[in-house]
């Protein structure tokens, strides 16, 4: 018996190492996208984009090879799309914490993800949450990316007589972003893979083309990747250096529990495509699944990249085959390769990543269709927590909006039960939290 049949068992799952290398190709070429539009969200916050470029492929990298290790799982992992939105605009540009605090934050946040995992606490917090609010978060952000996406493209600009409006069509940036929106939805609709990936270049050739940027090749990967690597600042974030008190332990609780809804919906979806759900819905391993993620997320933020997570176009993978950890090792090998090229990351316009974000975001609004929108019990709090992360710029508030209210209407149904204690808990923190920053 081969090591590889004794590590991953291919047999038993019935593949092989062809089939794993090639659904490993198939689900890196749908992702790659991350390595360029993630040092261009971060990269708003003063972070040097090259070096978010490098800590992007090797946080990627060694995630995927730690999922592939520890879990034997065709399951990708890389910086959560959404969580680097929530890092950027309301942590750094909002709260006005420098990176490097905020970095500290993602540090602990996974460091608390490893102890919930490893003491078992997770299955009692994702007990707690209503499904149907999984959903509506995922949506959420889907707007909230998209939002930030049509802004950044130009199509969406700023009006104080109506808040937002329809920008300048004929502006080079926004027909840039509309090319790079035609040809990645053309793409899609053809099913050809790494269509985002294809765009996002074509785009970006264009851009160069027209001067809106040059190509200026910097230093190696590597060389880059000092710029940020532990640079994150733990004692400012743990509020020793004088920091935020409630708003550092809130961005906290965001990174923690906003990674682990992301990675349940993302666990559950993958794995039953690829048929590795027991009869009872069980997943085997998943705290396997979940300590790869806290360990990543951990090492992505001592390289300089906000919160790491599982990837829902590891679905792409199992489509082409993949059923075991072997497809997750040749994705973050393939990631690893592609850090000698993170340098080259900078010169893409922001016009050109601009769509993969609204693509992006179009994608996850199909959670929705998980909500039973009959039942007022469950569609106000998800409409209110879909609309409060979008129309509020903040992953917290539609996550406070949305399970406060579930709370307050299972009250008022007279369905409270003795198990539901800890949603009330959560509640009445978020209740808290909301006289807290009125009194600010």
């Amino acid at each position: 018996m081969s090591f590889l049949e004794r590590q991953f068992g291919l047999k038993a799952q019935g593949t092989s190492v062809r089939t794993e290398v090639l659904a490993g190709f198939t689900t890196f070429l749908t992702m790659a996208y991350i390595v360029i539009v993630n040092p261009a969200i971060l990269g708003q916050t003063g972070m040097p984009i090259a070096a978010v470029a490098a800590a992007t492929c090797l946080a990627a990298g060694l995630g995927s090879i730690l999922m592939g290790l520890i879990a034997n799982y065709p399951i990708a992992l890389a910086p959560g799309m959404g969580l680097n939105a929530y890092f950027t605009f309301t942590v750094v540009k909002g709260m006005g914490l420098p990176w490097e605090t905020a970095l500290g934050c993602v540090f602990l946040s996974g460091v608390a993800f490893l102890v919930l995992t490893v003491a078992g606490v997770r299955q009692l917090i994702v007990g707690a949450i209503p499904r149907p609010l999984f959903s509506a978060i995922a949506a959420g952000i889907g707007l909230f990316i998209a939002f930030i996406g049509l802004k950044e493209a130009g199509i969406i600009v700023a009006n104080p007589a109506t808040t937002v409006a329809l920008g300048d069509l004929t502006q080079p940036t926004a027909i840039l972003a509309i090319l790079g929106l035609v040809i990645m939805g053309g793409l899609m609709v053809w099913r050809v893979k790494g269509a985002i990936l294809i765009g996002i270049l074509v785009a970006a050739a264009a851009g160069w083309a027209l001067g809106l940027a040059k190509i200026v090749p910097g230093e190696s990967g590597l060389a880059a990747l000092t710029a940020t690597a532990f640079k994150l600042d733990v004692p400012a974030a743990l509020h020793l250096n004088g920091g935020m008190g409630m708003a550092m332990a809130e961005v906290i609780f965001v990174f923690l529990f906003v990674d682990l809804f992301d990675n349940v919906g993302t666990l559950v979806a993958v794995t039953k495509k690829a048929g590795l759900v027991q009869p009872d819905g069980t997943i085997p391993r998943l705290n396997r699944i979940l300590t790869a993620d806290s360990i990543a997320t951990i090492g992505g933020s001592l390289a300089g990249t906000s919160t790491v997570t599982s990837y829902i176009e590891s679905a792409s993978g199992v489509a082409a085959g993949g059923r075991t950890g072997l497809t997750a090792i040749v994705v973050g090998v393939l990631f690893l390769l592609t850090l000698f090229f993170a340098p080259w990351v900078q010169a893409i316009p922001a016009a050109a990543t601009a769509p993969a974000l609204i693509i992006v975001g179009s994608l996850m609004i199909g959670a929705l269709t998980d909500i039973d929108w009959e039942d007022p019990g469950v569609a106000i709090p998800a409409f209110l927590t879909v609309i409060a992360i979008p129309l509020t710029f903040s992953i917290a508030n539609g996550l406070a909006f949305g399970i406060t209210a579930f709370a307050v209407l299972k009250l008022a149904r007279g369905q409270a039960k003795p198990g539901d204690w800890l949603l009330f808990v959560l509640a009445a923190l978020f209740v808290a939290r909301f006289i807290y920053m009125g009194a600010a």
